[in-house]
């Protein structure tokens, strides 16, 4: 109920302020000077740039993570939490003693807010944050919070409260479109979760959430880890393609572009080798979901997990992936021999086409297709020109700019990690962006996207403004050269920032819907969009630069689809739901996928 993102309208304006020019814009500050260009924008400067560490500093007042702050140690997520539920408690008494009516709706959102301004937090704080004991914490604050979260979702009186409005025609008449399907989403979180039950069956749907809440932490985290192997297993002269440690090889990804077939083959054979434990916890997560599914009346967990999206049922979704694979079928096949015969072709002694090779031979044919070489155009796109082009294409559509801001002590996790403060050029600042893009130890292996703090419109008239997180995993730039993004990287870098845009341009009234928060039917509709802009030659022109001399990098309208874009993604297209029929139909009707 009180944490799941769904539909939200088109939101209330709210008035707010531009950001002091103090904060703003500048890199000198903390940044050293480099070996580039000196004519890129504040934003483009600043993430091609290599951030100063910060000077010891014994005496200054250390703030807390996302400037709350009791974060600025371990122990602040007890107090968050604390404070958290104290406000809850407070919450669900007034929501029960409020008469049906626009307030009880209010209540419920606050009550919302109040839980994810901590769980959204710390969700992902346990999984990013480089030191154990803020993961630990954080780990322990999700739990706590969830736990709350379910214990809600089948709490009598307060779903009573609730009800009381939704059966009364005349109210519901009476409320704005938004405001009324709030109330729908609340109740809805409510039925799904069996507040229909008895009190003995209500607890056991609380424990079995629980339950599948931490099995799939548990996994997730697991799914993110890197595999390590003896050292002596792997061929001398691969083994400085990969994390030396003692006596152990760690291997942390697919190295998918690797030029060697043999490295290749050992980064996908040990980086996804068959885990035990992992195993295990899949087959309790998937017990725990559709035990859970039938205790509320569902046959099965899918069937719980794609109500109220548009496919409606998990028939309609294996229908949809069948007649997808078919119309994919014979251009994926064409794509398929073409790889086979580049492989022959230059390697004739190991022709046979293993699933470790297609990425890397489909990146061989589009450099010999088109006569493009990575050494040559990567260095018009490094991370600062991508990022100024950004800025442009939000400039132009949308009257937006984003302005780089010096974090306080304590703010971010990392010193890499920038600050972005989105602005409008009439509405002012519509909220922050912590860019945490450069890879480190222990950080997961995935583009995406965190909310922080949910955008929502209080009772004072304010505007709570919204902070999200973008997570990618970039190679640091170095002295005397910043990050160059190869064409996927531009592309994942747009999609995330599109979903960073729907965040910050959400403007909803209720924070139970604000951005991303929304049907996950559309929620990737705003980055593919974003995907688009990176793909089209008239946009790449605007920003694609040398990083030193500044030189453009001019793209032709068919050359950027050369580039931009794989030459393999129909197989992409064509494999994933492959992928999923191949697992089989129970296994997805399970949960897996949803």
């Amino acid at each position: 109920m009180l944490c799941a993102g769904k539909l939200g309208g088109l939101g209330a304006r709210a008035a707010v302020l531009r950001p002091g020019r103090a904060g703003l814009g500048g890199f000198g500050a903390g940044l050293r000077a480099r070996g580039v260009s000196t004519s890129w924008s504040p934003v483009g400067a600043a993430f091609n740039a290599k951030p100063q560490s910060r000077r010891l500093d014994l005496f200054g007042e250390r703030g807390g993570l996302f400037g709350v702050p009791e974060l600025s140690a371990p122990e602040g997520f007890r107090v968050a939490q604390e404070q958290a539920l104290r406000k809850t408690d407070v919450l669900v008494a007034r929501a029960c003693a409020t008469p049906p009516g626009p307030q009880t709706v209010l209540i419920f959102d606050e009550l919302s807010d109040a839980l994810c301004r901590v769980a959204d937090l710390a969700d992902f704080v346990k999984i990013a944050h480089p030191e154990p004991a803020f993961r630990e914490a954080a780990e322990e604050a999700c739990r706590s919070i969830g736990t709350m979260v379910e214990k809600l979702n089948t709490n009598v009186e307060l779903y009573q409260s609730l009800q009381k409005l939704l059966v009364d025609k005349k109210l519901m008449d009476s409320l704005d479109p938004e405001t009324r399907r709030v109330a729908e989403l609340f109740m809805f979180d409510f039925e799904i979760s069996g507040i229909h039950l008895d009190k003995e069956k209500r607890k056991r749907a609380v424990d079995l959430n629980v339950k599948i809440l931490d099995l799939s932490s548990t996994f997730l985290m697991g799914a993110n880890f890197p595999n390590k192997i003896e050292k002596h297993l792997l061929p001398e002269h691969i083994r400085q393609n990969f994390v030396l440690t003692g006596d152990h090889v760690i291997i942390d990804g697919l190295h998918a572009e690797a030029p060697h077939d043999l490295v290749r083959e050992a980064a996908y054979k040990v980086f996804l080798y068959p885990n035990a434990g992992q195993l295990r916890c899949l087959e309790e997560l998937l017990s725990s979901r559709d035990l859970l599914a039938k205790l509320v009346g569902y046959s099965t967990y899918a069937h719980r997990a794609l109500q109220g999206t548009i496919a409606k049922n998990p028939e309609t979704v294996m229908e949809f992936l069948e007649k997808l694979s078919d119309k994919l079928l014979e251009r994926t096949m064409k794509d398929f021999e073409m790889i086979r015969e580049m492989k022959m072709k230059l390697n004739p002694q190991n022709s046979e086409l293993m699933p470790w090779d297609p990425a890397y031979y489909s990146g061989v044919i589009r450099a010999e297709r088109y006569n493009i070489e990575p050494s040559l155009y990567c260095p018009f796109f490094s991370l600062g020109a991508c990022m100024e082009g950004l800025n442009i294409l939000f400039s132009k559509l949308l009257g937006i700019s984003l302005y780089v801001e010096q974090p306080a002590k304590g703010e971010v996790w990392c010193e890499d990690v920038r600050k972005l403060a989105v602005v409008h050029e009439s509405e002012g600042l519509l909220g922050y962006i912590y860019c945490d893009f450069f890879q480190r130890a222990d950080k997961p292996h995935q583009d995406c996207h965190f909310t922080i703090r949910g955008g929502r419109l209080k009772e004072d008239g304010d505007y709570q403004l919204p902070v999200v997180v973008l997570m990618l995993n970039l190679p640091h730039s170095s002295r005397n050269l910043p990050t160059l993004l190869t064409p996927g990287m531009m592309e994942n870098l747009f999609h995330e920032m599109g979903h960073a845009m729907h965040s910050m341009l959400g403007r909803t009234r209720y924070q139970h819907v604000t951005g991303t928060r929304c049907p996950t039917d559309f929620a990737e509709v705003p980055s593919i969009l974003m995907e688009y802009f990176a793909n089209d030659y008239r946009v790449v022109n605007h920003f694609a630069r040398h990083y030193q001399t500044g030189q453009p990098f001019r793209v032709m309208a068919l050359g950027l689809p050369c580039i931009a874009s794989p030459s393999w993604r129909p197989l992409q297209r064509f494999i994933s739901p492959m992928y999923v029929i191949s697992c089989g139909f129970q296994l997805f009707l399970s949960g897996l996928f949803s």
